[in-house]
């Protein structure tokens, strides 16, 4: 019978699978040679980033927590989805087998609630329910008129994520006061979807929703520990730049979406990337040292290799907005919206390969004996 470790490893790998396709249908997207070019794929780019990817990675963590078997049907069916996508020519299977993932993750989330009555596993299940929401939309609708679910998805799980891991260093009733702007990021969220067709109701709960992010953003920023560990050595002040500039880039995402309310153009793909690329992937470079040991039971311990994928991250992401801010004021900006879109694939694959060599370099030297014990048995 497999055992949770084996589970894991297995499920990681559509994960991963969905995490390089949907880079390829990035840059098919945006008319930048890549390797396969496939225009069945581009169409799902973001599905395959935020659902597929982010979908597997997220139920896989929470199953690992819950330490029951059944709750590997969560990352299992995600992962599932995500293969579909990738190789049906038909993305409905896909879609529908994704949906059944996600709704057994908000199962996962009720019973870890039911364990200890944790009001921060409460706030990631409504983020599991909005993107439920969102993946049955998408059957009928395109990704952009569900941009505000995912948002919420991604945006509730990780602020959820962060005062559960950092609760020590948080205020008393740090997550009850997270659960009000969560709920208050969810509610302007699924207005925004629900009032779609109305122009004006639907620019009202699109600057909600940026008013909310912003003011969730803004309480993670003040009360989250980073704030103090950037000032430490390692790890924690690696993590701590990367927590730090997620932020950044969340805030400005917010803000954006209070001052244009409906996103279109340039402004949307920055808000697009600005919570999808800079904030949630810095988020998950910023973990990832913690939580592949423990879903994955890898070593992967701090190196100052690292940093690399991180700044070329945030720097390739800032060329990004800059050039299509210079378009935005009527500048014809040279083809550097491209390089940096190509950029932002370097630094993740940078990351995923940095990842591979640390953790086998650090696993090759777990197994090694040491010198007392090679001589003992000599």
């Amino acid at each position: 019978m497999p055992t949770p470790r084996s589970l894991a490893s297995l499920l990681v790998l559509p994960g991963g699978l969905a995490l390089l396709t949907g880079m390829d249908a990035g840059l098919t997207l945006a008319g930048v040679p890549a390797p396969v070019g496939s225009a069945r794929l581009a169409e799902l780019h973001g599905p395959l980033m935020v659902l597929g990817f982010l979908g597997t990675v997220i139920a896989l963590e929470r199953a690992t927590a819950l330490r029951a078997g059944w709750g590997f049907l969560a990352p299992g069916l995600c992962a599932a989805g995500a293969l579909a996508l990738v190789v049906l020519p038909e993305p409905l299977a896909g879609r529908l087998l994704l949906a059944q993932g996600l709704l057994t993750l908000a199962l996962v989330y009720a019973a870890l609630w039911r364990r200890n009555r944790d009001v921060t596993i409460a706030v990631e299940g409504l983020g599991a329910v909005l993107a439920l929401a969102a993946t049955l939309l998408l059957t009928r609708v395109e990704v952009a008129a569900v941009l505000p679910l995912l948002i919420g998805f991604v945006v509730l799980t990780i602020a959820a994520e962060r005062v559960e891991l950092a609760r020590l260093a948080m205020p008393s009733g740090a997550g009850d006061r997270v659960a009000v702007l969560a709920g208050a990021v969810a509610l302007a969220a699924a207005t925004a979807v629900a009032v779609a067709g109305s122009p004006v109701v639907g620019a009202v709960a699109w600057r909600a929703l940026g008013l909310t992010l912003l003011l969730l953003t803004l309480w993670l920023v003040r009360h989250d520990v980073a704030r103090r560990t950037i000032n430490a050595t390692g790890l924690p002040r690696f993590a701590a730049a990367a927590l730090l500039a997620g932020y950044v880039w969340l805030a400005l995402a917010g803000l954006l979406l209070l001052l244009v309310g409906r996103p279109g153009g340039s402004v949307y793909d920055v808000v697009v990337h600005a919570t999808f690329l800079g904030f949630a992937m810095s988020m998950i470079l910023a973990h990832a040292p913690v939580i592949l040991p423990a879903v994955l039971r890898v070593r992967l311990p701090y190196h100052r290799a690292m940093w690399v994928p991180l700044v070329l991250l945030h720097l390739t992401l800032a060329g990004r907005v800059l050039s299509l801010a210079l378009v935005g004021i009527g500048l014809r900006a040279l083809p550097v919206w491209q390089l940096a879109l190509l950029g932002n694939v370097a630094a993740l694959l940078l990351f995923l390969l940095t990842s591979v060599v640390i953790g086998t370099r650090a696993t090759r030297a777990a197994r090694r004996p040491a010198p007392h014990e090679t001589v003992h048995h000599a």
